[in-house]
């Protein structure tokens, strides 16, 4: 959980790098984020056929992801953009990860509607990072546009056991091809009850679970803990809220005079 993904040697990763939401409040016009020459989906969809892990892409409405590629300000050029204009979103292993595109029945979220009054308040505000997928257990991914780390564009993970950003070492298309081919059952070690596999094949796009004990507390073994369904939403805002609480105690900790 703690060590970065291993480098992945993936040609060509570089030419789809994220544009990012507008930094201006200029709002690019959906004519110019469509890009028909060299679109990102050929390749992403070259990684799902080719996936290790079990992927489910989720039926696409074509207005609908017209109008979230232009809220989000993405250009298909990016594998962001691509996944949100091809997509209704991804599901990876049977829907314990869920990665956002443009909103399906399965996945009732999108990646501009479900950032707005998280990471900024209007489209095309300047944003501290920006949520791209989360988990069965409480954990957020999201992409860093300076709030998390000198490291822009990175993938970071809020791991629920710790309440704190980790640093994934890799951009948003190495951050796919990561949820499609790596061994995730090594990245989740001590997440992933004994039956996680039998709660989640059917498991609400708009919920997660959350434990008691909370998996952050000192000694907490998951296959002792209770589990319920919680609103993702609701998660995230409780998750954001002890992580800052945390952040604070470390630095009055830090400051505090020794003795």
């Amino acid at each position: 959980m703690k060590s970065p993904i291993k480098s992945l040697l993936i040609l060509g990763l570089s030419l789809f790098s994220l544009t990012g939401f507008a930094q201006e409040n200029k709002l690019i016009s959906l004519d110019a984020l469509i890009n028909k020459t060299d679109p990102a989906w050929p390749l992403v969809k070259k990684w799902i056929d080719s996936a290790k892990n079990k992927v489910e892409v989720l039926p696409v409405d074509s207005a609908k992801a017209k109008e979230v590629l232009y809220n989000a300000q993405m250009t298909t050029y990016a594998t962001l953009g691509s996944v949100i204009y091809n997509t209704g979103g991804i599901l990876v292993d049977n829907g314990w990860i869920r990665i956002l595109g443009s909103g399906s029945e399965k996945l009732n979220r999108n990646v501009a509607e479900w950032n707005k009054g998280k990471t900024l308040e209007e489209y095309g505000d300047n944003m501290p990072y920006l949520l791209i997928a989360d988990d069965a257990v409480g954990g957020f991914f999201a992409i860093n546009y300076g709030g998390l780390g000198k490291d822009i564009k990175n993938v970071y993970y809020l791991e629920p056991n710790s309440l704190t950003w980790q640093p994934l070492g890799a951009g948003y298309g190495e951050f796919l091809v990561f949820c499609f081919d790596s061994d995730l059952s090594k990245f989740y070690k001590g997440l992933r009850w004994n039956s996680w596999s039998q709660f989640i094949g059917n498991l609400d796009g708009s919920k997660t679970y959350s434990f008691r004990p909370y998996l952050w507390q000192e000694g907490t073994d998951i296959e002792k803990c209770t589990r319920k369904l919680v609103n993702t939403e609701d998660m995230y805002k409780f998750n954001i809220m002890k992580s800052k609480e945390f952040k604070n105690e470390e630095e009055v900790k830090k400051q505090a005079p020794k003795q």
